[in-house]
């Protein structure tokens, strides 16, 4: 209960605010029409209006949970106006991308950590590939896709997804299979322990942790992607497309249904991924925190 108040009280301050912010943005067209009638508009004249503006510049909150009902209760999960049926298509991206960044990201901390060549080569090139703008590099990933005959969208927006999922996962390794301090390498080695017993016995059972603080880290990065890539890719499908279609055909009411439900799905998607790390944990005898 001590958690939950906080967390309560300062979303009761933004709704607040946001509801003056709606009024304050959406006035503008009021007072507008209000002028070309020669009336004069009043303060609750004013509140009720800017609540109610088909496309106001600001949606009240209670706007968009109505947007939002209309498309996910209201509508049939397979109609194309369906917040769910968008959402299914971002979350297929999703999660092909985090399962390519988890496996990429896993891959290249094997041999940074194994091999100095790796660690002088790989690990400067792993850093430089995330300063490049995603949304300059998405148009790219298209075109190469498309000349490499994938012959669907879904997997350059897999690519964008792991592109940008794939560098935690890969530093926390990075760190993870390089915890093991120097008197426990040198005691499996006065067992005769290969290097490759070293990496499965000691090695990876110490990046677990590491690895799974990745994850949070990384299904968001992976949502992120699929996004930004359903923006820049001209999909015609998934919420991030939704929100180009609100934006490009003045229909803000979309854009941020599409927002709030992409909001949505992605805290589902951490929680989601918290839970699979507190199972894990107490598989290998950890503690259920």
């Amino acid at each position: 209960m001590n958690k939950i108040v906080p967390v309560l009280t300062v979303l009761a301050v933004l709704i607040v605010i946001w509801y003056a912010a709606a009024v304050k943005m959406n006035s503008t067209w009021t007072f507008d029409q209000a002028e070309r009638a020669g009336t004069e508009v009043s303060f609750s004249e004013l509140v009720t209006d800017t609540m109610s503006q088909t496309r106001p510049l600001l949606p009240a909150p209670h706007q968009i949970a109505t947007e939002l009902w209309k498309t996910t209760v209201e509508k049939k999960i397979t109609s194309k106006r369906s917040m769910i049926y968008q959402g299914s298509i971002t979350l297929k991206t999703t999660l092909l991308g985090f399962g390519f960044g988890i496996v990429i990201g896993i891959a290249l901390a094997t041999v940074i950590v194994l091999s100095r060549v790796g660690r002088l080569t790989l690990m400067p090139w792993a850093i430089i590939s995330q300063t490049i703008p995603i949304v300059a590099l998405a148009p790219i990933i298209v075109v190469l896709s498309n000349a490499a005959g994938t012959g669907t969208l879904m997997v350059p927006k897999a690519i964008i997804a792991a592109y940008l999922s794939f560098y935690p996962v890969l530093v926390s390794m990075v760190k993870g299979l390089s915890s093991p301090d120097q008197m426990q390498l040198d005691l499996l080695k006065t067992y005769g322990a290969s290097q490759r017993d070293v990496f499965w016995k000691l090695r990876l059972p110490s990046s677990m942790p590491y690895f799974f603080a990745s994850l949070k880290v990384s299904v968001a990065a992976a949502f992120v992607g699929a996004v930004v890539a359903e923006l820049s890719t001209s999909a015609i499908a998934g919420l991030g497309a939704r929100m180009l279609i609100g934006s490009q055909f003045g229909e803000p009411m979309i854009m941020w249904a599409a927002l709030f439900a992409a909001a949505i799905l992605a805290a589902i998607l951490i929680f989601l991924v918290g839970g699979f790390e507190k199972l894990a944990r107490y598989m290998m005898g950890g503690r259920a925190v």
